[in-house]
């Protein structure tokens, strides 16, 4: 005799459940980083392309250092014009 309350049911529902969750991952998750991602280097004065590059494993954590340390181009810029109007 079959149960309401048989383990089989759970058995099957965790596959579904890890697969609703990975569809979730791709289709919010991984778009909103990699747009927030552009936003970020675009503002800074690089190419907003340089955002995808986010989605590289270990570019990813480069590509960190790069904004941390590295000279933006608005700053540049911005340096430039102090220069004229001094």
């Amino acid at each position: 005799m079959d149960s309401v309350f048989s383990s089989s049911g759970g058995v099957e529902a965790v596959p579904v459940f890890l697969i609703g969750i990975i569809v979730l991952a791709l289709l919010v998750i991984v778009p909103l980083k990699l747009l927030i991602a552009c936003m970020i280097f675009h503002k800074t004065g690089h190419s907003w392309t340089l955002g995808l590059l986010m989605l590289v494993p270990i570019v990813n954590i480069l590509m960190i250092f790069v904004l941390a340390f590295g000279d933006w181009p608005v700053r540049r810029e911005l340096r430039q014009l102090r220069q004229l109007g001094t």
